[in-house]
């Protein structure tokens, strides 16, 4: 399986010369946790604070919205938000600006050049008051824009674009590939969280220059089994409020409802499961467009099957870790939708082995990253309905199975993908490009 980029702080110090800490890094990113519990980017805020555990200085900078402060410290993380235009046409970011994950709405994209010039006057500002060894602009589209504009670019500052799934399906757009090749021209570093990812931008024009492969990470303390929760019981009470009995066999899907989740391919398959394991309970948990689609499927089928099949809709972050812990297993059967858009690495995938459930999902992007198959849970191929039906069945019928593959995706989660591991792979790559340079 593709190799994390995982190594040691002594051998990032011995190999650039640069400091193995204390990097000065700026974050552009249109998506920030608002509040305790939101669900917009929380991979964003856990990578800038594991870098600042490990002694960095992060600043991130992310447009205003409702919700959001102009700037407060999250944990050592300076954030500041920008204005770009009156509130009212503010709707960029933050899982706004995306119909179904397919198509940019048209709101989104009337702001689309009012953000751009904002945010590259923010970055600029920020630049000239404070310069930093680094910028990194998550999301190639629309973020590494801010690449070509003279106050950015002028500035000595290393230029790294993140991708995380939208932003190369935009970037990919014929409209849009002039001017991401520009972009790509002047970044110095790319970074993405799946192979295919960075397979594909590679193609648009970004060659002979560090490219970096790494996993989202996890919080293991807080996404635990309930043997380890500070509060055990959570799990419970999910399930009597959904009145899913305690000796029933729970499945459980998290995630926006876009197409590319697959939700609409585990529905083709639940009828059969419902009908072949008396005691299955499935939860759907999430909001998005797609909503009204999978409910109008659902409402389709024998009215028995319909009442063990369960959308509690969208789940604050803090009230997940008991979600997880009320499940038995965990499915996302992830597709590339019709327009080409892909996750890179769901982070609900990432949280639900650090849960110690085992997974089905499918052998694309990323995924394969976090779960090998057969061992801490089944890969099976895209769009492969008999396939997803077997894997789930098969621990559907084994639950010693459920529980061993469950142990290996705690023991897998606590190893390999905390948010300090992943954040010092992402200091090597900071150090790496920024060596590269030197050189030049």
């Amino acid at each position: 399986m593709p190799e994390a980029h995982l190594t040691s702080a002594a051998e990032r110090g011995g190999r650039t010369g640069f400091p193995a800490a204390g990097l000065r890094i700026l974050f552009l990113t249109q998506t920030y946790p608002r509040w305790p519990g939101d669900t917009a980017g929380p991979f964003i805020r856990e990578l800038a604070r594991g870098l600042v555990r490990g002694g960095d200085r992060v600043t991130v900078l992310t447009p205003r919205a409702e919700g959001v402060r102009p700037s407060w410290l999250d944990d050592g993380v300076d954030v500041h938000a920008f204005a770009y235009a009156p509130r009212r046409l503010e709707v960029l970011g933050y899982g706004r600006s995306l119909a179904s994950d397919e198509r940019i709405r048209l709101g989104a994209g009337l702001a689309a050049p009012l953000y751009l010039r904002a945010a590259a006057a923010a970055v600029g500002r920020h630049l000239a008051r404070e310069p930093c060894d680094l910028l990194h602009a998550h999301w190639l589209a629309p973020n590494g824009l801010v690449a070509l504009w003279p106050g950015v670019c002028r500035r000595n500052t290393l230029i790294a674009a993140g991708l995380h799934g939208s932003d190369v399906f935009i970037a990919e757009k014929p409209a849009a590939r002039p001017v991401i090749r520009r972009v790509l021209k002047r970044c110095q570093l790319l970074t993405g969280c799946s192979p295919e990812l960075t397979g594909r931008v590679r193609k648009l024009g970004y060659r002979g220059k560090p490219c970096r492969v790494i996993p989202y990470g996890v919080d293991v303390d807080l996404f635990c089994p309930a043997d380890e929760a500070a509060h055990p019981a959570g799990g419970t009470d999910w399930r009597r409020r959904l009145g899913i009995p305690d000796h029933a066999t729970m499945l459980l899907g998290v995630g926006r409802l876009a197409t590319k989740k697959g939700f609409h391919v585990l529905l083709e398959v639940l009828p059969r499961l419902l009908a072949g394991f008396d005691d299955l309970q499935v939860v759907i948990a999430g909001g998005g467009d797609r909503i009204g689609g999978l409910l109008a499927v659902a409402a389709q089928w024998e009215p028995a099957h319909r009442r063990r099949v369960h959308f509690p809709g969208l789940v604050a972050h803090d009230d997940l870790p008991d979600l997880y812990r009320s499940a038995d297993l965990f499915v996302l059967p992830a597709v590339h939708d019709p327009q080409g858009n892909v996750d890179g690495l769901p982070n609900v995938i990432l949280e639900a082995l650090a849960t110690g459930l085992p997974v089905v999902s499918t052998a694309i992007s990323g995924i394969p990253l976090a779960i090998e198959s057969g061992v801490e849970g089944f890969l099976v191929p895209e769009q492969d309905r008999p396939a997803l039906q077997d894997a789930i069945a098969s621990l559907l019928r084994e639950p010693g199975r459920r529980q061993r593959m469950g142990a290996r995706a705690r023991a897998r989660a606590v190893s390999r993908l905390t948010w300090d591991q992943v954040a010092a792979a992402y200091r090597d790559a900071y150090l790496e490009a920024l060596a590269a340079r030197r050189r030049r």
